[in-house]
């Protein structure tokens, strides 16, 4: 009854009513830059263009790199016909069968340009499914009669000054963010769309730099305030909240494949927590992040390290482990070797090194040697006492022993503590005892706990493995080196992980790749606040990602990320503060036609919010929330027999009991193997690998998550109860004082008709079922107030589970 009055009567009726709204939020990874002189020429309704002029890392080189570079691209061991296309040299020179693949300016003596005409025997071959366009073919006959010209990768040189582009409408830039964005758009003869209304904006933004709704206080405050700098004081607020750390770690996680579970074989827990809680703090308290990239990297090799740089040298310990017995010992070194130079590469560099691990690079300049030459600046940790266990016996325990490990507070213990004891300290003498004692009892609770960390010890030696093949110990030892192709590291003997470090957050000038390590940072960072980045390709700066649509701004942002001293908090308000991210989502018709995508960014995104994000939504306006930073990992209600085909030991899982069912899905409990269904219905990684960028799917079991887990029935409930005793007047002003909770926005008459039916029908069915509403109002361990009459909270529950599964409700817009 209660999933058939929602899908009936609620969600058919209300979606997408009303509001910030706008279709093509999502956007695909398929367009290239111009530059800012010469616009590009994008396909509208369907019909494909050639640019005027042809640019090779925006229209060639991802062509190339798609069909050509497996058999004719940087890896020297598997080139075809003797003839590789990845640089200039090599593709003009002269070709064993005569004549050479490019002549620069005569595409008719180019044996690459008859070779792709080849209609008996054409280029790619067709066994290997990838056949060129026609759009494609006219490119590279183009490129070539223009003279061939190649250009270094783009991701490989440092970023350059540009100086802010002019425009031609004056008034519309507040930033030089804007005058970036406005520049390009005006080159593709568009125009920003307007400005969002006030309470979207808030909205937005509080979502986007706390993952939380905005408190109907809040809205109310800021639509009264009409002072220039009102907005600025919500930033700048929302930066000093505590819920800053929590929402940004979420995203740091993913990179680092944070997790709560070894993830092979018997998936057993392990200790890690604290380094989840560094994550936050670090963010709060605005750690410089070339400071948070060393730390994580190598915590335990700075000077005078402490708890807090061990507990971030857990970083190191993050990888999928096995503690099966008799795993073999030197297969699992080769596989936690890898995983390791998956992940820093991944996180920081935007690279794919792994692709390198049985080969060199099909695309990118990087070798086998560059793999194995990064994984040994890992050799050094000695975290494998579990794989020397010759029965495994005391490992399949929960949690699995990791040595090395310290027991330590965090610094959100650390906190919370002195919250705490700054409270007991204010209480005046003639105070309740019993409240000094729950202080004072709240202060015992917060004990130190397990965690990961990485000491270093003597390196073991590392051996290039031919085909990767652990089993093969023909090839060299090799010593901790850098990608050759991007330099050298200039130490006193045997560089360790300090060294790679402070090369990544060292600027090029300087021998390092800070310049690139702050790239990929940014048009991350970008993401987060615009729904994709200035580079379309998250996870991949290399051959096989696409290039980056903006340029100059994203170079921009880099350098201005160095200059302020590695200051995420100054990057994020700078964002923020532009009035491109204050662009309404609803596209205007010219947008909507030559920019579906938006990578323009002549609007706003609007995109599903992240499974955490929508899990704290419904705990926040049901007044459930438990709004306490940080400590240990929380177990929502989860599906009985979930975990019963988990081993090594059998478990049971059990939910909690107290306060922390409720708390922030920052903090539930992340098992690789079996993943929260409610995390995995909303398309939450594992964390095997390092996640640059969540899927976005639509699916039947979203839906039926939201209509009947226990945490959102139970939210309904809790929703409905505030309704009935926060909300004042007739069943039209509390259905508005939900719409404004739940969305920022009230109803339409419409709206407020199908909820009334809603209402109606669910009050009729619960007065002749009373047993049912009984049911309905016992999910969850939340008590209710016993005052409500029964019937009637049942039905606003049914009304309230309505509003929470509205796609506005889940939507950041």
């Amino acid at each position: 009854m209660a999933a058939g009055l929602c899908l009936a009567w609620g969600l058919g009726a209300l979606a997408g009513c009303g509001g910030e709204q706008g279709g093509g939020g999502d956007r695909a990874s398929n367009s290239a830059d111009s530059g800012p002189d010469i616009p590009a020429v994008r396909p509208v309704s369907g019909r494909e263009a050639v640019p005027r002029e042809v640019r090779f890392n925006r229209d060639i080189r991802p062509i190339l790199s798609d069909k050509c570079f497996a058999c004719h691209g940087p890896d020297a061991h598997t080139v075809q016909a003797g003839l590789q296309l990845h640089t200039f040299e090599a593709a003009t020179s002269a070709l064993d069968s005569g004549g050479a693949a490019i002549v620069p300016g005569d595409r008719a003596s180019s044996v690459l340009w008859a070779r792709v005409n080849d209609e008996r025997d054409p280029m790619p071959p067709r066994d290997h499914h990838k056949p060129l366009s026609d759009a494609e073919r006219a490119l590279l006959g183009r490129w070539i009669e223009q003279g061939a010209a190649y250009q270094p990768h783009w991701a490989y040189v440092p970023p350059m000054v540009t100086p802010p582009p002019t425009v031609r409408d004056t008034d519309w830039p507040e930033t030089e963010i804007d005058r970036y964005l406005l520049h390009r758009m005006e080159a593709e003869g568009l125009a920003p769309v307007a400005d969002a209304d006030r309470a979207t904006l808030l909205r937005r933004v509080t979502y986007d730099l706390s993952g939380l709704p905005p408190t109907l206080a809040e809205l109310d405050a800021f639509l009264a305030d009409t002072s220039p700098n009102a907005y600025e004081r919500v930033v700048d607020r929302l930066l000093a909240s505590d819920h800053f750390g929590e929402r940004l770690a979420v995203f740091w996680l993913d990179l680092v494949r944070y997790a709560d579970s070894v993830g092979y074989h018997g998936d057993q827990t392990h200790s890690a927590a604290p380094y989840r809680d560094w994550v936050i703090w670090a963010f709060n308290a605005n750690l410089p992040f070339d400071t948070f990239t060393i730390h994580q990297l190598a915590g335990d090799l700075v000077d005078a390290p402490d708890d807090d740089s061990l507990i971030a040298s857990c970083y190191n310990r993050l990888l999928q482990t096995s503690h099966e017995g008799g795993v073999q010992f030197k297969e699992y070194l080769a596989i936690y070797n890898a995983d390791r130079v998956r992940s820093v590469s991944g996180a920081w560099m935007g690279a794919t090194l792994g692709c390198a691990q049985c080969h060199d690079h099909k695309y990118d300049p990087y070798t086998a040697h560059d793999f194995y030459a990064m994984a040994a600046f890992f050799a050094d940790i000695d975290d494998v006492q579990h794989i020397r266990d010759p029965n495994g016996g005391i490992y399949n325990r929960l949690p699995t022993p990791r040595e090395p490990e310290i027991t330590a507070l965090s610094p959100l213990d650390r906190q919370r503590i002195e919250r705490f004891q700054a409270e007991l300290d204010a209480l005046d003498p003639s105070a309740d005892p019993r409240e000094r004692a729950l202080l004072e009892a709240q202060v015992l609770a917060i004990r130190p706990r397990k965690v990961m960390v990485t000491r270093a010890g003597e390196p073991r030696p590392v051996r290039l493995l031919p085909r990767g093949n652990w089993m093969d110990e023909s090839g060299p030892i090799v010593e901790p080196a850098v990608p050759a192709f991007l330099g050298t590291l200039d130490t006193d003997g045997r560089a360790d992980r300090l060294d790679l470090a402070r090369w990544l957050v060292t600027p090029e000038a300087d021998g390092g790749v800070g310049g690139m390590t702050a790239r990929v940072f940014m048009n991350r960072l970008w993401a987060q606040f615009f729904g994709g980045g200035l580079c379309p390709s998250l996870d991949d700066f290399g051959g096989q990602g696409n290039p980056p649509n903006h340029p100059e701004l994203l170079d921009h942002l880099a350098l201005a990320f160095i200059d302020s001293g590695w200051d995420i908090k100054a990057m994020v308000k700078r964002m923020v503060m532009s009035r491109s991210y204050r662009l309404s989502s609803i596209p205007s018709d010219q947008v909507a036609v030559q920019d579906p995508l938006n990578t323009l960014f002549a609007r706003q995104s609007r995109q599903r919010m992240p499974a955490e994000m929508i899990r704290d939504t419904a705990l926040a306006v049901s007044g459930l929330l438990v709004d306490e930073l940080g400590g240990a990992v929380s177990h929502p209600y989860q599906p009985a027999g979930y975990y019963s085909h988990l081993n090594f030991p059998v478990r049971e899982y059990k939910h909690d009991t107290t306060r922390h069912q409720w708390r922030r899905g920052v903090y539930m409990h992340w098992q690789r193997q079996f993943l929260h269904p409610m995390l995995k219905a909303f398309d939450a990684p594992t964390r095997e690998e390092c996640t640059a960028e969540r899927p976005v799917s639509n699916t039947p079991l979203a839906a039926l998550n939201l209509l009947n887990d226990p945490t959102f029935v139970e939210a309904a409930r809790g929703f409905a109860q505030r309704i009935l005793t926060e909300a004042q007047g007739d069943d039209a002003q509390r259905i508005a004082w939900a719409m404004r909770t739940a969305t920022a926005r009230g109803p339409s008459a419409d709206e407020v008709a199908v909820l009334r039916g809603l209402l109606d029908a669910a009050r009729s069915y619960y007065r002749e079922h009373p047993e049912e509403a009984g049911r309905l109002l016992g999910v969850g361990l939340a008590p209710r107030d016993a005052a409500l009459d029964p019937v009637e909270h049942a039905a606003w529950a049914e009304a309230a589970r309505a509003i929470l599964n509205l796609h506005e409700t889940i939507t950041r817009g």
